[in-house]
């Protein structure tokens, strides 16, 4: 008996020598060190900010924040040790019980699990793989002990709730709580805290914007277990589990800037390259949030109004819809991913349509119907005698939208795009810019990247170009067409827009009705070619425009970006600015690693036209928004230092607003990528312009208006401003203030 007892014995020391041998001889020395958490440098994203820091744009691999121990909540710690290592601050980073159960299970080939203190999982997630198997969990044990040796508790529970995963390419818990409920940490309740806590054990089955139900009951487990360590009272466990959470299904940014962010990440990339998207760089830009968001809500809005007034154009596509409940509801869902969500445009299948009723299935998972006013846009569709490419039927593919009150309506994605900018006009500063309808349908950068024909949005750098020339607002120009004023055969005999021709008539009126014919007569008297160059000193690109008679009319090509800055000349009395974006620069640490240096009011050396030019031009600008092709904009705004011109060009392919009052100038613009006509009916003045007028409603509230300061040797007559003294020839004149104004003949 002895002999067998002491042959077992002899077998359990064989057997502890054997594995002390394997963990000292074998594990010890391929454990690799644990600089990486002893030196922890987490992949932080690249972060943009509009000047009021508001998160607008997130670029990298991981989601994530850092946030120091102290700074994280106690709920939110509590809720974390109540549930993954309650004893923590009382072990050594490991826990035998829990860790024999864990072995046994991986022996008798039933993993259980746990075992697994807030330690081990730092190691393992730091270092090792999720496989289940003895040798790991020895490794994750000696790498906890080391961890423990090393760090404080504070210091690895900081480590832990800054890189567990937690679902949605989401790490720490910083980041969750922006992720899944758009807070800090700060802002979290007990139920939210809780919930969060649920997802480490299985972020894949825990994560509440899958799965709200599963991570529903994973969170009452932690509330339950909160409660029985009594870091929640009875109270408090009841109602956070009946509080109605509201989960952000898909991660979002506090303003709609994605134009803005992206062309932040273009710039920072170029000069960091990856690094960018994980050293935990901030970009603070130029852009007012408020005005962001104005502009962006006012052009999707125009740009659906456009659209729907041209009509329902048919479903975007169709699906055979299979007649086995279960079948159909696979094919939809599949379907559907296809044509995402567009803010607000949700996509969905029509199940079954009357000429009164619409019953869909959407991409969100609901299934609603639509009656009534809902229909109103797609009514012709819903008819009998509909043509087949038009005609809505079972397996069309919407778009649906929901009012404030919850009633859904039938609309479309719209084929036009539209962009808008506004700049500060004393130093080029962004304040606004939407490069398109929808960021995730087309990335393409209208604003910066669209060159298209201004029309007659370029016709006050020709009135500007005429001023330095003798001419002044009430110079008088012959509107008729070229060929009734000369024998000669001419090659190009150009038009007013309306077919109406008012003989002798002043030119600042000439300028707010946009009458092309005065514009053409005023180049042909200048110059083409002094024209053309002329227009460099507000920053258009010479080589994009012709040297001919048809500058006049906007026939060469600017980006609205570049209008925006040219105006910007004009509100700002001389000068040319350059457009700039980003403020500053500062890494994960705090360091400054760049900050703009822009005078907050232009030079002289920045001085392109005289200031007695852009005073007499900006009057006539005026005049524009006050009686002319712009009075929309007055007469919506209530204001009067209002000042801008519409543009529309040949065809209404492109239509324009530039304009600005005090120091804010401003571009709308809308047409189709693929050039083709807005609609006979359809201008600068209503397509553009009503962009213009809704964003710089907000932009302008509260503000007073602006009192331009007359320079010297301006003097007003009439109504109308001059220069006292005027170029004549190649000298100068002075005007004699006794006699009336000199009358400049019109060339023909």
């Amino acid at each position: 008996m002895m002999k067998f007892l002491f042959a077992g014995l002899a077998g359990i020391v064989a057997l502890i020598l054997g594995l002390l041998a394997y963990v000292y001889l074998i594990l010890v020395p391929d454990l690799p060190p644990i600089t990486a958490v002893t030196d922890y440098k987490p992949k932080i994203p690249l972060r943009v900010y509009t000047a009021d820091n508001t998160l607008i744009g997130e670029f990298g691999e991981e989601h994530r924040d850092f946030v120091p121990i102290k700074d994280i909540p106690d709920t939110m710690k509590k809720a974390i040790l109540s549930i993954e290592d309650a004893r923590f601050y009382e072990h050594n980073g490991v826990d035998y019980l829990s860790m024999m159960r864990a072995v046994y299970g991986v022996v008798v080939r039933e993993p259980k699990g746990g075992g697994g203190t807030i330690t081990m999982q730092v190691a393992r997630n730091f270092f090792l793989t999720r496989e289940v198997s003895i040798s790991r969990k020895l490794r994750e044990i000696l790498l906890a002990r080391r961890i423990e040796d090393a760090l404080s508790k504070d210091q690895i529970l900081e480590l832990y709730m800054n890189q567990i995963y937690l679902g949605q390419r989401t790490h720490g818990f910083s980041s969750a709580a922006r992720t899944y409920f758009n807070k800090s940490l700060n802002e979290l309740s007990i139920a939210e805290a809780a919930m969060l806590a649920g997802i480490p054990k299985n972020p894949a089955r825990h994560n509440p914007a899958v799965n709200f139900e599963r991570a529903k009951n994973r969170q009452l487990l932690v509330l339950k277990s909160m409660e029985r360590h009594k870091y929640i009272t009875e109270a408090q466990y009841e109602a956070a589990s009946k509080e109605r959470l509201r989960v952000t299904k898909i991660p979002s940014f506090e303003s709609h800037a994605a134009y803005v962010a992206e062309m932040v990440r273009q710039s920072i990339y170029a000069q960091f390259k990856e690094d960018a998207y994980t050293s935990g760089i901030k970009v603070i830009t130029t852009i007012d949030r408020d005005e962001q968001e104005a502009a962006y809500e006012s052009l999707r809005r125009n740009v659906l109004t456009y659209d729907q007034r041209h009509g329902y154009r048919g479903a975007e596509a169709f699906i055979d819809l299979p007649s086995d409940a279960s079948q159909r509801d696979e094919a939809i869902d599949e379907f559907l991913q296809k044509f995402p969500v567009s803010e607000g445009l949700i996509s969905g299948v029509v199940t079954e349509v009357t000429a009164k009723l619409i019953k869909a299935d959407l991409a969100t998972g609901e299934s609603i119907q639509i009656t009534g006013e809902g229909l109103r846009l797609a009514n012709a569709a819903l008819q009998a005698k509909a043509n087949r490419d038009l005609k809505i039927r079972p397996g069309a593919l919407i778009r649906v939208m929901q009012d404030a009150k919850g009633n859904w309506s039938v609309t479309q994605a719209p084929e036009v795009d539209a962009a808008y900018v506004s700049l500060n006009a004393q130093n080029g500063a962004y304040r606004a810019m939407v490069g398109g309808f929808d960021f995730n349908r087309k990335k393409f950068n209208h604003v910066t990247s669209a060159w298209r024909q201004p029309g007659s949005s370029i016709k006050p750098f020709i009135y500007s170009a005429a001023l330095e020339k003798g001419f002044y607002p009430s110079t008088l120009i012959n509107d008729v067409q070229l060929s009734s004023t000369t024998e000669e055969e001419l090659k190009w005999d150009p038009r007013n827009d309306d077919g109406k021709y008012d003989g002798p008539i002043e030119m600042q009126r000439a300028l707010a009705v946009s009458k092309n014919v005065v514009a053409v007569r005023i180049l042909k008297n200048i110059g083409a070619g002094y024209g053309r160059d002329y227009l460099p000193r507000f920053g258009f690109d010479q080589n994009k425009h012709p040297i001919n008679l048809t500058l006049a009319l906007g026939t060469g090509t600017v980006t609205p970006l570049q209008l925006a800055g040219a105006y910007a000349v004009f509100a700002n009395g001389g000068y040319q600015v350059r457009p700039w974006l980003i403020d500053k620069v500062i890494d994960a640490k705090g360091t400054v690693l760049f900050q703009a240096n822009v005078a907050p009011t232009p030079s002289e050396d920045q001085r392109v036209i005289d200031a007695r030019n852009a005073f007499v031009t900006d009057s006539m600008l005026r005049e524009v928004v006050r009686s002319g092709t712009g009075a929309a904009a007055t007469q919506k705004l209530g204001r009067r230092d209002l000042a801008g011109k519409t543009g529309t060009t040949s065809d209404a392919v492109d239509g324009w607003f530039a304009g600005y009052s005090g120091n804010i100038v401003a571009v709308s613009w809308m047409g189709y990528d693929e050039p083709k006509s807005l609609g006979g009916r359809e201008f600068g003045a209503t397509v553009a312009l009503p962009i213009w007028i809704d964003a710089m409603r907000h932009a302008l509230s509260g503000k007073p208006e602006f009192v331009r300061a007359v320079p010297e040797n301006v003097v007003n007559i009439d109504g109308k401003w001059m220069y006292i003294e005027y170029q004549n020839g190649g000298g100068t004149a002075t005007l004699d203030m006794t006699e009336p104004p000199p009358v400049t003949e019109p060339q023909t």
